[in-house]
């Protein structure tokens, strides 16, 4: 009789776990707070980890144009990139993302709804640094092509909180459109007193990095991008330079890294610009934006403003890198780099002279 009775209790047991699995999951997918099978049709989405809802919003969310990126591309606008490039617009990010990310992110994409046109942002300081670094926060399941571990995405106890948390700011009206979902320009002070503020100026260095002390890591990122040249080569990839503000190439000369940042630009040109369907822009040596600290909010975000004048500079080719003028471009940029004032900048004379000659 006891062992009935205990058999019909593990039994009730496991029943009723199974019963709560099954509503948590049913939960998870009718909130669906990554947009994994959907995006909400009835309410605004609530955005809250690039990591988590990017591939949602890959799947469920077709465009001609892709602009992808870090945190240096979060204040673009899918609308606009439609209207600058022609056709659908859609921004993608993935906030100090390894190339092993952004990998993920592009296989599925290819996948699922593959574009015409990718614009990748390039930043200098993620391209040259170690891939070994990545953290694995990126939720691999739920950019795989695996269907059957689609389970860690129903039966997680994280997601299971992000439901609560999308529910709950839906009902207090705090949702985006995708437009301005992961955009956080206005929140800050777009301003050269806020970029030298946030501007941690270093001391200057007693030794430099050696030419080659970036080349082996920038050359395992760069082999990511060829890798997507040679696998989707009908698709027309704009890579560019972001434009980091005058103050990243302070900050290089004096932690004694010209020489090696400068070794990594020349090998991402020789390695990408063979490529017939890439196209790689100069944007970080663009003095019309980068010496205008009044589109910084520290040494390299840059607003929305100046985004806007990226992607027309892109479209009209501005900017262009090419075989025959990278070397010169690179050479006259270290030379002006080199020589720059900088101190001036620390100068309050300057900023009444330089706001004096714009008005």
């Amino acid at each position: 009789m006891e062992q009935h009775t205990y058999r019909k209790w593990t039994l009730g047991l496991l029943l009723g776990l199974v019963l709560v699995l099954v509503a948590c999951a049913a939960f998870v997918w009718r909130v669906d707070p990554c947009f994994y099978y959907r995006m909400p049709a009835d309410r605004k989405p609530v955005f809250f980890s690039e990591r988590y809802q990017t591939a949602g919003i890959v799947r469920n969310n077709p465009a001609d144009v892709v602009l992808i990126g870090s945190s240096m591309a979060a204040n673009y606008r899918g609308s606009e990139i439609g209207e600058v490039f022609g056709g659908t617009g859609l921004r993608l990010t993935i906030p100090d993302g390894y190339f092993s990310e952004f990998d993920q992110v592009m296989g599925l994409l290819m996948r699922t709804h593959r574009p015409k046109r990718i614009i990748f942002a390039m930043d200098t300081n993620i391209f040259t640094r170690s891939p070994d670094g990545v953290t694995g926060a990126m939720p691999g399941y739920l950019y795989d092509a695996n269907p059957v571990n689609d389970a860690k995405y129903l039966l997680n106890k994280d997601v299971l909180y992000y439901s609560l948390y999308a529910l709950m700011c839906q009902r207090w009206g705090q949702g985006e459109t995708l437009d301005e979902g992961f955009s956080w320009d206005n929140t800050v002070w777009w301003n050269h007193m806020t970029a030298l503020e946030e501007y941690q100026r270093p001391n200057i260095a007693a030794e430099k990095m050696p030419e080659d002390g970036l080349l082996a890591d920038t050359a395992k990122n760069l082999a990511v991008v060829t890798r997507w040249a040679e696998t989707y080569p009908d698709v027309e990839f704009d890579l560019f330079l972001s434009p980091y503000s005058i103050l990243y190439w302070d900050k290089i000369g004096r932690t004694g890294e010209t020489d090696a940042v400068f070794a990594a630009l020349k090998l991402a040109c020789e390695t990408l610009l063979p490529y017939e369907n890439i196209t790689l822009h100069g944007l970080l040596f663009d003095r019309e934006i980068i010496e205008q600290l009044d589109y910084y909010c520290d040494y390299v975000h840059h607003s929305a403003e100046a985004g806007e004048l990226v992607l027309d500079k892109i479209r009209s080719g501005a900017d262009l890198l090419t075989a025959e003028n990278y070397q010169e471009i690179l050479a006259n940029w270290r030379d002006f780099v080199v020589n720059y004032d900088y101190d001036k900048f620390w100068d309050e004379n300057y900023w009444i002279q330089f706001h004096t000659a714009a008005s």
